[in-house]
């Protein structure tokens, strides 16, 4: 059966997220500012406060004149991101945050803090139209693109998080939550070049530290090498054949594996950038022997690791994780056949970890009890 796959915005009309600085340059900001009344130097003051301090607030921003914060705010720094919940695990180093935007739209963040860096996890899109099977977003369907500022948003939400938390100054950015990231092209290169770009221009995160994950959308792969950013690219292989594969990600119907990872190694050559292959251990599914040992083949010789993921499985799915054993044996068949391997480390399953999940269950009105993961 052919699935239906969107890799643009939904034919429904949605009304435009409200102009936010994060959507405009340092000289539209500036003009802005001339139709109110303030000064060019403002537009600097404002980008330090939100690229630099992370302040989300005009009304926090003390070096703008008291009487100008509101009509300021209401021009250039509305709020895009309305927080819905916020759980946190592995004692506060892991903290998940449901928003909803302002057409009622659900996405997700997760700051997650190591002994060496802290990361967050961010959304492109509301839902996903890449319909993989056992992903909880992916069955929900696409609901829109994200803005520059929504996504943005979340970056700058999540630094200020983890300062007030105590974990430490944001370092990553990988772009894993809600969405097919690539699918949202134009917006995402804007994203990563503000997230790159030094404050005030900016957030002015180091390229290195930021991971691009896609299903394979092969033309976007392309434009991406073209951008010249050192990113890391995460490919979501999941299978190594294309017959598997067709039913675990639907748009290998369209770029089979080997156009995928051709793309993949064209961007490593030009990068130099080790590409991430991602892998979800699903039980009984793509799990066994032979095929770890036909996925080294795939990648033997090549700039790549492959990043095990065990799956995250959601309520009421019949897809489950690997066993600790055939997982085990998985990996040492990739690493007998020269291929650089790591699990990831799981977080957040008591808090619905796993992308789309907590979105789910506020849309079908349950709870969640954080200390088990049950909903009710």
């Amino acid at each position: 059966m052919a699935v239906a796959l969107t890799l643009t915005e939904p034919r429904k009309r949605r009304a435009a997220p409200p102009r936010h600085l994060a959507d405009l340059s340092m000289a539209e900001c500036q003009e802005v500012l001339a139709e109110l009344g303030q000064p060019a130097f403002r537009a600097k003051q404002l980008r330090n406060q939100y690229f630099g301090r992370h302040v989300t607030d005009a009304e926090a921003m003390t070096d703008l004149p008291v009487a100008a914060r509101e009509q300021i705010g209401s021009a250039l720094l509305p709020q895009l991101l309305h927080q819905v919940r916020q759980d946190s695990c592995d004692d506060g180093k892991t903290v998940k945050t449901l928003w909803r935007l302002h057409d009622g739209a659900l996405v997700e963040s997760v700051l997650m803090a190591y002994p060496d860096r802290v990361t967050v996890c961010i959304s492109s899109q509301a839902g996903c139209g890449m319909a993989c099977p056992f992903c909880a977003t992916g069955q929900a369907g696409l609901t829109r693109n994200l803005s520059t500022a929504e996504i943005v948003d979340q970056v700058v939400h999540a630094a200020k998080t983890a300062a007030e938390h105590e974990l430490g100054r944001l370092s990553h950015v990988v772009f894993m939550g809600m969405g097919e990231p690539l699918a949202n092209w134009a917006r995402l290169k804007k994203v990563l070049q503000l997230l790159t770009a030094p404050v005030p221009d900016g957030v002015g995160l180091s390229a290195r530290n930021i991971t691009v994950s896609t299903v394979g959308l092969v033309p976007q792969i392309k434009q991406l090498t073209e951008l010249g950013l050192p990113v890391t690219l995460a490919v979501s292989l999941h299978a190594p054949d294309d017959e598997l594969r067709d039913e675990l990600v639907p748009i290998n119907t369209r770029w089979k594996v080997a156009e995928v990872l051709d793309a993949a190694w064209e961007y490593a050559n030009r990068s130099k950038r080790r590409v991430s292959i991602e892998y979800a251990m699903i039980r009984d599914i793509n799990d066994q022997p032979w095929r770890a040992d036909r996925l080294a083949a795939l990648l033997r010789g090549r700039i790549a690791h492959v990043n095990l993921i065990p799956l995250n499985p959601t309520p009421g799915s019949r897809w489950d994780a690997s066993p600790k054993p055939v997982e085990a044996e998985f990996v040492r068949r990739l690493r007998d056949g020269g291929i650089a391997t790591t699990v990831r480390d799981t977080r957040g399953q008591e808090i619905d970890g796993a992308c789309g999940q907590l979105a789910a269950s506020e849309q079908a009105g349950t709870s969640v009890d954080t200390n088990s993961g049950r909903t009710s």
